[in-house]
């Protein structure tokens, strides 16, 4: 259900996979440039997919990638992030996930991107995409190492 709390059990579920897929994006003997920002609101996404808020952590995962790749791979931009992610010629999934996140954001009285009824009746789906959306999240602080 939507607006079910998540059992104990769930949570520690979610909370373990998003650690194993974190660890497991780190280089063993590298270190990161990381965005203070983009570090905290990762926090936030955590709590968010642990108590299954789907449809925040899609939207939230842009947020971090934007942070993190304007604060350490291209501090002095200026433009969008539509420009950001072409400019660092990002994986084009990430252009997916924004395109999502502004369909999420900004509404489209003709076309919602989200109902209340699929809040009710796509929750498998909406799992899926914010796992998607915290894999591209994750892979976005751990793309440059530095040796």
């Amino acid at each position: 259900m939507w607006t079910d709390c998540p059992t104990p059990d769930e949570w520690e579920s979610r909370e373990r996979w998003f650690d194993e897929l974190d660890e497991s994006l780190i280089a063993p003997s590298g270190s990161y440039l990381v965005s203070e920002q983009a570090c905290a609101l990762a926090g936030e996404v955590r709590t968010a997919f642990c108590a299954g808020a789907w449809v925040a952590v899609i939207i939230m995962a842009m947020a971090v990638i934007d942070a993190q790749f304007r604060e350490t791979e291209l501090p002095d931009f200026k433009g969008n992030t539509k420009q950001l992610l072409h400019v660092l010629n990002a994986d084009p999934l990430l252009q997916t996930l924004r395109e999502r996140r502004n369909a999420l954001v900004h509404v489209d009285c003709d076309n919602p991107a989200i109902t209340v009824d699929d809040m009710w009746s796509k929750g498998e789906e909406l799992e899926r995409e914010a796992r998607s959306a915290i894999t591209l999240m994750l892979e976005a602080f751990y793309m440059n190492p530095a040796v």
